[in-house]
């Protein structure tokens, strides 16, 4: 079986550029949720390119299964945790108890979303070439 890591980064990329134009025309809950799916797909990738298989929506929790083959830094765990909290409430409107996702979400939070995500994206891309 082809081992599909490359093509897990490259769509992290992609919905990291998604997560920014969300950003730059007001779409924040949008903007949060494709920087969580960044985050995720990165780490995805990069537990592929390791000879795992990542499982699963949390990127904490699959930062700490990478942390079983590599040093992960508590910034890095932090952030996870952020981005987990966007998985769900900005698509849903359940996801709180009245009104829209798009109610809730503001500039500062598509940002550090963005930000939390990038470092994330990062990572995993320098970590790629390392053995």
């Amino acid at each position: 079986m082809t081992n599909r890591a490359i093509d897990w980064l490259n769509q992290a990329e992609s919905d990291l550029n998604h997560s920014k134009n969300a950003r730059k025309v007001g779409d924040y809950d949008w903007a949060c949720f494709a920087a969580q799916q960044a985050a995720e797909k990165a780490v995805k990738g990069l537990i592929l390119s390791k000879g795992g298989e990542g499982w699963g929506h949390s990127v904490m929790r699959l930062l700490k299964d990478l942390a079983g083959i590599m040093e992960i830094s508590e910034d890095l765990i932090r952030s996870g945790i952020a981005l987990d909290k966007h998985y769900i409430p900005t698509r849903y409107p359940n996801g709180f108890d009245t009104g829209a996702p798009k109610e809730y979400y503001t500039d500062e939070d598509a940002e550090k979303a963005i930000r939390d995500a990038q470092q994330i994206y990062d990572f995993c891309r320098q970590s790629f070439s390392k053995p």
